[in-house]
């Protein structure tokens, strides 16, 4: 069996999916630039710091290891920062994206699993997004992600490449074991940001939005699990080396959560208090986004392991209260 390359690999999902995959038996190469993962996260595979857009940096990596698959996590992945700097997104993602299958194809690579979103789904948002929902992304990095996924299907078509795109919904909670867990410098995610409230490291919460078409005006997300997305990559990975078809999954729970039902959450997890304040709305975001991820249970044989917020949000606390983090305001 050859070895797995991880592109973003020392990132928060990628870090969590490469502990599952040497916990599964494989040999991990994990390739990072560092400009937002952790070298302390790259701690189950081979670690390579370097950039997929270098292709003389790819052209190394494939040339010197017997890479059989990639795992495809390296990206941009602020919607707010991808409003104001829409450039560098289609640059980073796209370009990356487009140079990392290059080198693929010159190296006889035709397996990868790709780190995609739901936000590639447009309105409306009513009820449970379905993989045949109406792709109509709102924001330069969903743009990108659509992109991408776009020119899998067409080299999929043109060249046989075998490709699963994971379209996420909210990513959430750490490592039950402790070892890995959220880290964004600054932090952007709303479980981290109110943990972080609670710990005193933050003076309060924003709640970006009250004014929303939903029960109590607040953005409405389907929490999952980090572990259980990194279980999903798993998965994925065996279902094409087994000879599986290409194609595009939702990884969600199924289940809605608004901001602030996950604030109640938090404070009722933590049993301290956290502060909040009104904020206007942040650009590209869409009122509701909840998954049906029926199809990734039927053909992949998923099953999520944790369902419940509170539950969720409890693994994010254990490694919260023992990680340093960075309190700079938004």
């Amino acid at each position: 069996m050859g070895q797995i390359l991880v592109t973003g690999g020392a990132g928060y999902i990628g870090a969590h999916t490469v502990k599952r995959l040497a916990k599964a038996g494989y040999e991990t190469v994990v390739l990072d630039n560092l400009s937002t993962g952790h070298r302390d996260f790259a701690r189950w595979g081979n670690f390579i710091q370097g950039d997929v857009c270098d292709a003389a940096v790819l052209d190394m990596v494939f040339g010197s290891r017997e890479i059989e698959a990639v795992v495809h996590f390296a990206a941009a992945s602020q919607v707010g920062e991808s409003v104001l700097s829409p450039l560098f997104y289609y640059q980073n993602n796209v370009q990356g994206a487009v140079t990392l299958l290059a080198a693929m194809r010159r190296h006889k690579v035709d397996t990868l699993v790709f780190s995609s979103t739901c936000a590639v789904y447009g309105p409306p948002f009513d009820g449970l997004l379905t993989e045949d929902h109406p792709i109509r992304p709102l924001s330069p990095y969903a743009h990108t992600k659509r992109m991408i996924e776009q020119i899998l299907e067409d080299c999929s078509r043109a060249n046989g490449l075998r490709a699963l795109c994971l379209r996420y919904f909210n990513a959430a909670g750490a490592d039950p074991e402790g070892e890995v867990g959220e880290r964004h410098l600054p932090e952007t995610h709303l479980i981290p940001l109110v943990l972080q409230t609670a710990l005193g490291q933050r003076e309060c919460i924003q709640i970006l939005g009250d004014d929303y078409d939903t029960p109590d005006g607040t953005a409405i997300r389907d929490y999952i699990h980090v572990q259980d997305l990194a279980d999903a990559h798993v998965l994925a990975l065996a279902h094409l080396r087994s000879g599986g078809a290409s194609g595009a999954y939702n990884l969600g729970n199924g289940l809605g959560h608004s901001v602030r039902q996950v604030v109640e959450a938090a404070r009722a997890v933590t049993g301290l208090n956290v502060p909040v304040r009104q904020a206007p709305r942040r650009a590209g975001d869409s009122p509701r986004l909840v998954g049906d991820a029926a199809r990734a249970r039927a053909e992949l044989g998923w099953r999520p392991q944790f369902t419940d917020i509170g539950e969720i949000i409890q693994t994010a606390w254990d490694w919260h209260r023992l990680e340093p983090h960075d309190p700079r305001p938004l």
